[in-house]
This record gives C-alpha cells, sequence and structure tokens, in this order.
C-alpha cells in the first residue's frame, strides 16, 4: 500500500438478490490521507455502498479494499476498527432521542478505557468546535435539523478518527443549513487534518470537495479535480 494513501481499492464487486443486482462492479480507487472527496451519482448507483464498504459496513464479494492500513476482505470482526478509525454522518443523525446532547457525543467513547472525565472532557471540547456548549443539556427533539447534525458531526469526531463518512450530510436540510454543515465538515477536515468522503447527489456539495467521484450502475465513470478557487 502507497504511504499517501489511507484508502485502496481495487476491483471491487459486491451483488444483492443471488447476483442479480450488482452494487458494485469492479471499482477502483485510491484516497490520499487527509483528501476530501465527494462520490456522486443517482439514487441506485452504488454510491452509498461504497461508502459502507469504506467504512467496514458491509463485505464485497470480490476483490480488494484496504482502509487506515487494514484489509477488510481479511478481518471478520471489524467492530473496533470502525470504533477507532471511522466517524458516520448520516443523512437522519441517529441521535438517541433520550439521550442529552452532551450524552450522545459521548456515547463511541463508552466501548473504550476513556474514564468518565475525560470522555466529558472531550465531548465538551467537540461540541464547542461546533458551537453546541449551549445545548449541551438539551434532547435532540428540542433542536433544529440543522442543530441535530451538528451533534452527529461532534459524535463522529469524538475519537478522533482518521476517516469521516458522510452519507448525504446535507440531503434532509434547506440551503442555509445545508451550507453552514458543510462549511463545518470542510473546516474540521482541514483543521484536523481528517480524510472526508461525502455521498452526495447534489453537485454543488460535490464541488466543494478536492475530488469528485461519479459513479453510475456500480462503476466509477469519471474522476475530476475540483478548483479551491
Amino acid at each position: 500500500m502507497n504511504s499517501e494513501n489511507i484508502i485502496e481499492i481495487e476491483d471491487l464487486k459486491k451483488t444483492y438478490e443471488n447476483g442479480v443486482i450488482k452494487a458494485l462492479d469492479g471499482i477502483n480507487l485510491q484516497i490520499k490521507k487527509g483528501e476530501s472527496i465527494s462520490i456522486i451519482g443517482p439514487s441506485g448507483s452504488g454510491k452509498s455502498t461504497l461508502l459502507n464498504m469504506i467504512g467496514a459496513l458491509d463485505k464485497a464479494d470480490e476483490g480488494h479494499i484496504t482502509v487506515a492500513g487494514m484489509d477488510l476482505m481479511q478481518k471478520e470482526d471489524l467492530s473496533k476498527f470502525r470504533l477507532n478509525k471511522i466517524g458516520f454522518v448520516f443523512q437522519l443523525h441517529n441521535l438517541i432521542p433520550n439521550l442529552t446532547v452532551l450524552e450522545n457525543v459521548q456515547t463511541p467513547l463508552i466501548e473504550t478505557d476513556t474514564p468518565d472525565k475525560k470522555m466529558e472532557e472531550r465531548a465538551l471540547e467537540i461540541l464547542k468546535s461546533v458551537n453546541l456548549v449551549d445545548k449541551i443539556n438539551q434532547k435532540p427533539t428540542k433542536l433544529s435539523g440543522g442543530e441535530r447534525q451538528r451533534v452527529a458531526i461532534a459524535r463522529a469526531l469524538v475519537n478522533h478518527p482518521s476517516i469521516i463518512l458522510a452519507d448525504e450530510p446535507t440531503g434532509a436540510l434547506d440551503s442555509k443549513t445545508s451550507d453552514i454543515i458543510l462549511d463545518l465538515l470542510l473546516d474540521i477536515h482541514k483543521k484536523e487534518n481528517v480524510t472526508l468522503i461525502m455521498v452526495t447527489h447534489e453537485h454543488n456539495v460535490a464541488a466543494r470537495a478536492d475530488r469528485s467521484i461519479y459513479v453510475l450502475d456500480g462503476k466509477i465513470k469519471e474522476e475530476k479535480i475540483n478548483s479551491t478557487i
């Protein structure tokens, strides 16, 4: 594996329904450490399946995929890998409604050896970076959509992940709130030097990443370096 790359994918294939549906049909992709990538394509193109493979939420049928030094085709139990290396942000934030903002952000740390005081300190530090310190005792139901997504971003960052995977992170938000969330994700990506991979169907969102990957019918059809101007 090239030392510059945090992700290397070779001829990755995944089918569903006994091979009828080809979700991924020979994906080849390399992503550098600290790069921001957008994966774009229509519904059913395979972009979310690809994200799930990178995040070790699903396993490919054929090919090779190495993420943060881990061969995901060889290892069976990847729960610790996901916990330590990957931060997930979904379109629907998946917060626990009966927990406070602070408690939600701390949840990834519960399975670690982090002392309670350190867990709270780290959660507060991250919540400060997303401007939510004044909401730490609120329940998610009392927050706006944008605030809930900021909590989800804080939760994704609390474990110091190497990679943030964001699946349609602005899909359920209005345009103004979408811009705020996207700015926040890209700012954190730069400050923390974390690799950011976003799945989106919105071209204006995709264009904000360093590089855009266009997926169609389970294949990469085009790769584009985006302007930084």
